[in-house]
């Protein structure tokens, strides 16, 4: 009896939607009307699925016979895709005046809920823990609103997870979403039958561009294991890293499948044996500056590689010649050879360096390590002041950076960098000398406006009393900067001395300290995405052992935020200055 009624009702509607139509078809002005549509009855998913299913308003008379034919049709798909069989539509058209309305009223009723759910596997994805876990986190639950939907989704995840993690010869046994609308329940069954999981067969590629010793290590798969789509992705993005290559694509082969393997393709299409770069900036530590890059990134089949950076500004021109060798891998160990001029002026005094050094860096997890060794020839001059040494600098460091979101602009994170350095008057230096430094850094975040950043910076550097005047400029310790404690300007905060000048007269020069340490503690408030604002206090003093100072700066600033980091414009007062003034400090970058 139910049936007959249900029918009847059908019957009816069909009859209403040819009534409908046949008027359309009758009027002598049909071409020349459009349609307005109004949806009652309906909100949030299923009234935007409902409209997405109707389409567009027509334009053309028989686009608008169409329309209204399929409209009440269309609805109920629309809602029966979200779990609404049991659902009333009803339409209404008036043609009074232009353009023509249509009100299409519904009354959804209550969804299909799901009875049983059975989700079951064959093959050999049945002792797969990536298949276990999409299981665990299956959308599709007893008691749940049907969604055909979610249901088509959760099939295709287990597709694509299974071409994935290798068994190309998977296919679905079952599967079905049985409905029984009068009582308002449904039943899902899914039964995959993986077959075998596939292993990594052997990887052709072309060895004329790069060595077999240098692209090994950057291979992430080997022949013979379980084939892993996240694998092959990670190799390619590592092959990409070195710079050696304009585009890899590594893909299987899957139509050539030998004894349960699949044989890998890798093609390498090299990058541009060279590139250039020219930079123009500004800050007010260092002023403007241009800059000049070449870069060669492979200069032969074993991957050397070098880069000629000539910067210039007022404060500090400087060139620097690096040639990389990779050692055991092209990424985590390598060798660099470097060649560095540099003028700079520390406090009161002009420096000029020349450097040679060789240094081996390897990383490891998110540990980076270091051991090298320099030598270094550095003048420096100021009124009272002609001085030159050389020194033979071996050195270890050790670092790690940890960031949470953007690298240039991190959520969260935290950085510390220590470095050791010693030289001896009895084996290339001039003076006897230890010299050890750390950095750190720590950005936290409270909600998404919030934000705070926090540095630090130490050195200590050791030497005999009667050396003291032989620390070279760069070896000493400065404070002062956009970079430092704001409010000062750079580099200008240091241990100083008093020497007679050309005349003979007394003069006081800043010549920087054997001791540093310095701390910054930062706010910032988020306006927008890109615009933030910041209160700040740095303090601290590079100073000589026994002489600690208190420097304290304090300002506010604006910052906004690109895609290489933050553009950052702060006023800042020296607040234990006898006479502070305020300064504009400016800086572009990341803050780590």
């Amino acid at each position: 009896m139910g049936w007959c009624k249900g029918s009847l009702i059908k019957q009816a509607r069909q009859f209403q939607s040819a009534l409908l139509l046949a008027s359309l078809a009758l009027s002598p002005f049909a071409a020349a009307q459009l349609l307005d549509v109004q949806l009652n009855g309906l909100e949030g998913e299923s009234r935007d699925n409902a409209l997405a299913w109707l389409g567009v308003s027509p334009e053309t008379s028989q686009a608008r016979a169409n329309y209204l034919y399929s409209a009440q049709r269309k609805v109920e798909k629309s809602l029966q895709a979200l779990g609404y069989y049991r659902a009333r539509v009803e339409l209404e058209l008036t043609r009074s005046k232009e353009p023509w309305s249509l009100v299409i009223s519904v009354q959804p009723g209550e969804p299909v809920l799901l009875r049983q759910v059975n989700v079951r596997l064959l093959g050999d994805a049945v002792n797969d823990p990536a298949f276990a876990e999409l299981l665990e986190t299956s959308p599709l639950q007893g008691g749940d609103v049907l969604n055909h939907g979610v249901y088509d989704r959760f099939r295709r995840s287990l597709t694509s997870l299974a071409r994935r993690r290798g068994y190309f010869e998977g296919a679905f046994s079952q599967a079905r979403v049985e409905v029984e609308p009068v009582g308002g329940v449904a039943d899902v069954s899914l039964l995959y039958d993986s077959g075998k999981r596939f292993n990594f067969g052997a990887i052709s590629y072309d060895q004329d561009i790069i060595h077999e010793s240098l692209l090994s290590p950057l291979l992430l798969i080997e022949q013979g294991e379980p084939f892993d789509q996240k694998k092959l992705r990670d190799t390619q993005i590592q092959l990409q890293r070195t710079g050696y290559f304009s585009t890899v694509i590594l893909r299987p082969i899957v139509d050539m499948v030998d004894d349960g393997q699949v044989p890998l393709e890798l093609n390498l299409f090299p990058a541009k044996q060279h590139s250039f770069d020219l930079g123009a900036g500004f800050s007010t530590d260092t002023r403007e500056r241009l800059s000049f890059t070449w870069r060669t990134p492979k200069l032969n089949a074993y991957g050397h590689q070098q880069e000629t950076r000539i910067q210039y500004s007022d404060v500090n021109p400087s060139g620097r010649f690096t040639y990389s060798i990779p050692v055991s891998h092209p990424l985590d160990d390598a060798v660099q050879f470097t060649a560095r001029l540099e003028d700079n002026e520390f406090g009161d005094l002009d420096s000029r360096q020349r450097e040679l050094g060789i240094r081996r860096e390897m990383r490891k997890s998110d540990w980076i390590y270091s051991y090298s060794l320099r030598g270094l020839d550095e003048a420096w001059n100021s009124e009272g002041i002609d001085r030159q040494n050389d020194y033979l600098l071996p050195g270890i460091s050790l670092s790690q950076r940890l960031h949470g979101g953007s690298l240039v602009n991190p959520a969260s994170g935290f950085s510390h960098w220590y470095r050791a350095e010693a030289g001896g008057a009895n084996v290339g230096s001039d003076i006897d000398l230890v010299r050890l430094t750390a950095n750190f850094g720590l950005i936290h975040s409270l909600g998404e406006k919030h934000r705070f950043v926090l540095r630090s910076n130490l050195g200590a550097a050791f030497v005999e009393d009667a050396d003291r005047g032989q620390l070279a400029p760069s070896l000493n310790f400065f404070a002062g900067g956009a970079q430092s404690i704001r409010g000062y300007g750079y580099q200008s905060i240091g241990n100083e001395v008093t020497v007679e000048n050309a005349t003979g007269n007394p003069v006081s020069l800043i010549v920087g300290g054997d001791r540093l340490l310095t701390g910054s503690a930062e706010y910032q408030y988020s306006f927008t995405q890109n615009w933030r604002g910041a209160v700040f206090v740095d303090a601290g003093d590079a100073f000589d052992e026994g002489d600690f100072e208190g420097n304290v700066g304090a300002g506010f600033g604006v910052h906004y935020v690109t895609q290489v980091g933050a553009i950052r414009l702060n006023i800042a007062n020296p607040v234990t200055d006898d006479d502070p003034s305020w300064r504009i400090h400016l800086a572009i970058g990341a803050e780590f």
